[in-house]
């Protein structure tokens, strides 16, 4: 089944087109993840906070990637990490347009 992994945390930026600029390398890494599917990134410079939406083949992966990532934002001192996995009800989503 399908897995839908949301991340959301602090993040003093760069945001936008900077962003953008910043971190493809990182995009890149994040593309070569097994089971990932896609990931969309969210990002709200007022409130200084930044994450993603992952959608993952299977639940197996998507809990490897949240171990990585929330140990890499760790690493760089990135506090307060909100993670959140939940299964994808296929079906109903597919009524409403989901890009599954």
């Amino acid at each position: 089944m399908t897995t839908l992994l949301q991340f959301d945390f602090p993040f003093d930026g760069p945001f936008g087109e900077e962003m953008t600029t910043a971190l493809q390398d990182l995009a890149r890494d994040i593309a070569a993840e097994d089971g990932l599917i896609w990931k969309i990134w969210t990002e709200n410079e007022p409130e200084r906070r930044a994450g993603g939406i992952y959608l993952f083949s299977e639940a197996s992966s998507a809990a490897r990637y949240q171990a990585k990532h929330q140990a890499r934002l760790e690493s760089f001192g990135v506090t307060g990490i909100v993670a959140r996995s939940f299964s994808v009800n296929g079906p109903l989503s597919a009524i409403t347009r989901a890009p599954l």
